[in-house]
């Protein structure tokens, strides 16, 4: 039978998430996307189980969700054959043998897989945390203040606790050592951030998110950690120990547009601390009239801000739209200066520092 549009389309964009996971380090999850990709052009198992998705957006990254809800089942011991080649479940990252017991559970028990499409993809990359350290001790130093933490977009939240991980540039170290969430050294190039000051005081932490989850459920942590990719060991560590920290500092989390609710959190000064509003790939999935109004809204309280109630804006997101790499900048206010700090890998895995 004839392809139909919906075949190629889903096909090729099956194929570029297989490319991108090959580039960002899993050659596992690149083999079966590359291999699910054939299938739904042959109008295989993974056709059959995708189709009544085909309609579904772009964004809503459909080849993530799948592997998102298998890996999940391999989490749990539901697909054993799986979890015995998925690193994240003890298993052994053999390729081929990978592959046959993942198209193995699509094909035998795609009523155990299709159910879990429902949702949406959610990732908590705590590696990003690296890339964005610069900017709050940056904050900090410039400051004096203690600062209030607003991340919009915030997933579980994992990363407003950045403070109680630890991090290494060189022979300098940030943070606690031993155990816990530990970035390593991802630093690169010639330049480095400062390090300093060697602590920061946290007046607040909040955050929101269209559909937040709790990291300290069992639900919460199983769907974190589903959407890890099962041959990235150190991401996977990283992101439990991150679900463990979060039962021990206990953050403000509301379900919320982050255009309404960052107007509300700015809308009256708060002087003794600096505020940070910060976010990470994200501008990129809000419609365009929520970002317009988000950006509005810094701007706005960006005027406003006095030497006693400062502001400052980080984010990490895309150079461009056709850019892999991220850029990280902040704004701080009074004053308006804009500063572009570093450029890094997606997931935090190298930072190149600039300033």
């Amino acid at each position: 039978m004839p392809l139909t549009p919906d075949q190629e389309k889903i096909a090729r964009r099956f194929r570029a998430q297989a490319d991108g996971c090959g580039a960002l380090g899993s050659p596992l999850y690149a083999e079966v996307l590359g291999r699910a990709a054939d299938d739904v052009l042959s109008g295989g198992p993974v056709w059959d189980l995708v189709a009544p998705h085909a309609s579904d957006p772009g964004g809503s990254m459909l080849a993530l969700r799948v592997m998102g809800a298998t890996h999940r089942l391999a989490l749990t011991g539901e697909a054993p054959e799986l979890a015995a080649h998925y690193p994240s479940a003890g298993g052994d990252g053999q390729l081929a043998p990978a592959w046959r017991a993942w198209s193995t559970l699509v094909s035998e028990r795609p009523d155990a897989v299709a159910p879990l499409l429902t949702q949406g993809v959610q990732t908590n990359e705590v590696g990003r945390a690296a890339a964005l350290l610069g900017g709050f001790l940056l904050v900090a130093r410039e400051t004096g203040l203690p600062l209030r933490l607003l991340e919009v977009g915030t997933s579980a939240g994992l990363n407003l606790r950045w403070d109680l991980f630890g991090y290494r540039c060189g022979d300098v170290r940030w943070g606690p050592e031993g155990g816990g969430v530990q970035l390593g050294d991802p630093f690169s190039g010639p330049k480095a951030p400062i390090l300093e000051p060697a602590q920061v005081a946290i007046a607040e932490r909040a955050g929101c998110d269209i559909n937040p989850l709790d990291p300290t459920t069992a639900d919460g942590r199983l769907t974190l950690l589903s959407f890890v990719w099962a041959d990235q060991l150190p991401r996977f560590r990283n992101l439990a120990a991150a679900c463990d920290l979060a039962a021990a500092c206990p953050v403000d989390i509301e379900r919320s547009s982050g255009d309404a609710w960052l107007s509300s959190q700015l809308a009256v000064a708060r002087p003794g601390v600096a505020t940070v509003t910060f976010h990470s790939v994200m501008l990129q999935y809000l419609e365009a009239e929520v970002r317009d109004r988000l950006l509005a809204t810094i701007a706005q309280a960006g005027a406003a801000a006095g030497a006693d109630a400062p502001l400052a804006w980080l984010r990490m997101e895309p150079e461009s739209t056709l850019a892999s790499d991220m850029e990280v900048r902040l704004v701080t206010w009074p004053g308006g200066r804009d500063r572009r700090l570093a450029t890094t890998h997606p997931h935090g895995a190298w930072v190149r520092w600039d300033v």
